[in-house]
């Protein structure tokens, strides 16, 4: 998989996160929803706050796409919990970080998996070279802090020069705004933009993003 990507040709990497190199735990989601469930107390069935979640999920990622903002992960709390009759005006944010809480302890305990091939071999390949690399994720349940926290029990952390997340520049791919943030970020401001290689799984916010920004970019298929 690696191996198509040309890594002599470009001083700078931007990698995209998930299904580009990390997939959720098989178990994580059915337990996240588990935790919906006990922790609202939602009267729905189990099956029906899974349809719920995983709806709003795949939704607030298509309008981050779509509008290259951010709809933020307690906001996507709310439009599930309220889907489900839950009364979210009896909710505030203390009742919403503590929640948070509980989901960042289940997804650093059912942890992402690793799905780029041998990429500590990879990383170092690159960062040998005196080539920089970044990641570059939208968000939406899990935010850029706990994603922080996720690289650096993976060992992955050493080899990153920076991350940007959407959720803490408020914009998403395929937004230029968030590549434009990856080129003021790099040490090295005298790279040319076709210097820089975006690589990630999808089309619309990695590869065409990329590419109208003036970045080169790489499609991965797992």
């Amino acid at each position: 998989m690696k191996t198509d990507i040309d890594i002599h040709n470009h001083s700078h990497f931007s990698f995209d996160l998930w299904l580009t190199l990390i997939k959720s735990h098989p178990e994580f989601k059915a337990k996240r929803v588990e935790l919906f469930s006990s922790f609202f107390n939602v009267e729905k069935p189990i099956d029906e706050v899974a349809k719920t979640v995983k709806y709003y999920d795949d939704l607030c990622n298509a309008i981050n796409e779509v509008t290259g903002g951010n709809v933020d992960t307690f906001e996507i709390y709310l439009l599930i919990l309220n889907s489900l009759n839950v009364d979210i005006k009896q909710l505030n944010r203390d009742v919403l970080n503590e929640f948070y809480q509980k989901s960042e302890d289940l997804f650093l305990e059912y942890s992402p998996v690793v799905i780029f091939e041998n990429i500590h071999d990879f990383f170092d390949e690159i960062k040998n070279q005196g080539k920089t690399i970044n990641i570059l994720s939208n968000t939406g349940f899990i935010k850029g802090k706990t994603m922080r926290k996720f690289l650096i029990n993976e060992n992955l952390d050493q080899y990153i020069d920076f991350h940007i997340y959407s959720d803490e520049i408020n914009c998403s791919k395929p937004n230029p705004q968030i590549f434009q943030a990856v080129k003021n970020l790099i040490k090295n401001q005298d790279l040319s933009l076709n210097q820089i290689l975006h690589i990630g799984d999808n089309l619309i916010a990695d590869y065409k993003g990329a590419k109208d920004f003036g970045f080169n970019a790489h499609l991965l298929k797992h």
